[in-house]
């Protein structure tokens, strides 16, 4: 079988334990280097994950970023019709490399991993397929409408910035080739926004080599609750953290007093390390293969609780909790992202009312819960392959080239 020739781009180095989109790259990389030839454009501020990546592609091509804040970011942003999110990732450098590997190499397509570089990109004949993890401008309208006391002032400009990004994200979900989704739900937004329906789902899944990994640790003896690993800067994240402590932890704690609750994640203790206490645990979830990475807190709790206030995109902490038999909690706005589930046997999905109880049966009935994890677990690893997700991504490679 002849490889493609595959020029792909991407708004940092791929690698784990930094993002789910992060995360979702790296093992994208992985499997799709199995079929295809792969050149790959970093746009990054360091090297941090080169050595690991290389195995996986023909060719890397690093361009350094600057400094997010900078005056002449601001006045771009200011003073030009983009965003200050896209604004940060159009630089010459990275746009003139682009066009050289696109008009000197002999590329069958072009797959941006990201909506953030497209701007860098120039019209081309060849297909270019954009993977969109979650449709930004609702994240950020999101983000505007959540504002309290003073920032409520910074409102107005905050939606003149989300009016631009809506307009950019749009056109690109409307020129490009073809568009690929996290999630059915964000499928069916995008075609209603384009008309199109061509509109793939790229679903999220777990790298194979998890399914017969040697147990880390066993499960507490006592109740207890992860809420991650997640990376805490992402707004939708310390979001659901907030809403636990406030709304549910008080009520476990009071019925459960020997529960604790874990907080882990990338910046965890930055945004939470002041609640660190007995009963609650604030941590970093490692991923150079020390004693606590996440698989160790996917089996040390005995349930993952997520409740949020928005949604969209997919929950890859569901995916590798599910495997490795940890039952979740979430409510409608959480949902399960590109998972289809049978309700109250592979997961829970309930109303903010209705939590509470959910996680009290769990804690209570031993043989549910049981049941429910390893329900999980069979789901997941006969239907959350990234191999085969990968493997479905070729085949609509496949149909672009062959318009």
């Amino acid at each position: 079988m002849t490889k493609r020739n595959i020029l792909m781009i991407t708004p940092y180095i791929p690698q784990l334990g930094q993002s789910g989109g992060q995360r979702h790259s790296y093992y994208t990389l992985k499997y799709l280097s199995q079929t295809n030839n792969i050149t790959l454009i970093c746009y990054s501020r360091n090297e941090n994950g080169l050595t690991e990546i290389k195995k996986y592609c023909h060719k890397i091509i690093i361009i350094k970023r600057g400094p997010t804040w900078s005056l002449k970011n601001i006045l771009m942003t200011g003073f030009s019709w983009y965003p200050f999110l896209l604004v940060n990732y159009i630089n010459s450098e990275f746009r003139q490399t682009i066009l050289q590997e696109i008009n000197t190499g002999e590329y069958d397509l072009v797959h941006c991993d990201c909506l953030y570089p497209m701007p860098n990109i120039p019209k081309i004949k060849i297909p270019l397929v954009m993977v969109d993890v979650t449709i930004e401008y609702v994240i950020y309208q999101h983000l505007a409408n959540s504002l309290t006391g003073w920032k409520k002032i910074l409102k107005p400009l905050l939606m003149i910035d989300v009016l631009k990004l809506k307009y950019w994200e749009t056109k690109y979900w409307r020129e490009t080739h073809t568009v690929l989704m996290f999630s059915h739900v964000d499928r069916d937004i995008v075609e209603k926004v384009t008309g199109r329906h061509d509109i793939h789902v790229f679903e999220d899944a777990v790298d194979p080599d998890y399914f017969n990994l040697p147990t880390k640790t066993k499960p507490s003896s006592t109740p207890s609750i992860l809420l991650g690993p997640s990376n805490m800067k992402w707004m939708q994240n310390r979001e659901s953290v907030e809403i636990t402590l406030k709304n549910y932890w008080p009520q476990i704690l009071k019925r459960y007093p020997d529960c604790r609750l874990y907080i882990v994640g990338r910046y965890a203790l930055d945004f939470f390390g002041k609640y660190q206490s007995n009963n609650i645990i604030v941590a970093e979830a490692d991923n150079e293969g020390l004693p606590k990475d996440p698989q160790y807190y996917h089996e040390l709790c005995w349930i993952q609780l997520a409740p949020m206030k928005s949604g969209g995109g997919t929950r890859n902490k569901f995916l590798e909790g599910m495997i490795f038999g940890q039952p979740i909690i979430t409510n409608p706005q959480g949902g399960m992202g590109n998972i289809t589930i049978k309700n109250f046997h592979h997961a829970i999905v309930c109303p903010n009312n209705k939590i509470l109880e959910n996680v009290y049966k769990l804690f209570d009935d031993q043989k549910y819960r049981l049941a429910m994890g390893q329900a999980a677990r069979e789901l997941i690893k006969n239907n959350y392959s990234f191999d085969q997700s990968v493997k479905k991504l070729n085949q609509i490679y496949d149909q672009s080239i062959k318009k």
